[in-house]
């Protein structure tokens, strides 16, 4: 799991997870998992999946080289409301991308290191263990 700035202002987790590192075989399956982890955990929501390649085909738009499936995961933890700024971070998102071969799960840092501690783990469930 890689800790980095994203346009240098937005700190994101990313793993990149070759295909013979994973059970899962597409993007699908990943979702799939993370819902599974999602209805597990209690405390979060599932709330939708969003078919971020397919929305930027359909309107023509530009699709990096190698993409071939990009799909964002949209739940929510919820654990305190504490103040209302911290909607502007709600509620959270899986990036999940099938490109050249490996598949990248990428999320924005959450405001609770819990949360963030929490999507690391799930991120790293999807390495089988040798």
């Amino acid at each position: 799991m890689k800790q980095s700035l994203f346009m240098e202002k937005y700190p994101i987790y990313s793993l990149q997870i070759g295909k013979a590192e994973t059970s899962k075989k597409s993007v699908d399956e990943i979702v799939e998992y993370f819902k599974e982890k999602i209805a597990e955990n209690g405390k979060a929501i599932f709330i939708a999946t969003f078919d971020h390649y397919a929305h930027t085909k359909r309107l023509g738009g530009e699709i990096g080289a190698g993409i071939v499936d990009a799909k964002n995961l949209v739940f929510c933890f919820g654990y305190i409301l504490p103040n209302a700024q911290v909607m502007a971070v709600r509620p959270r998102s899986i990036g999940i991308v099938d490109q050249d071969g490996t598949f990248l799960v990428t999320f924005l840092e959450a405001p609770v290191q819990t949360a963030n501690e929490t999507m690391v783990g799930w991120a790293r469930g999807l390495v089988d263990k040798a």
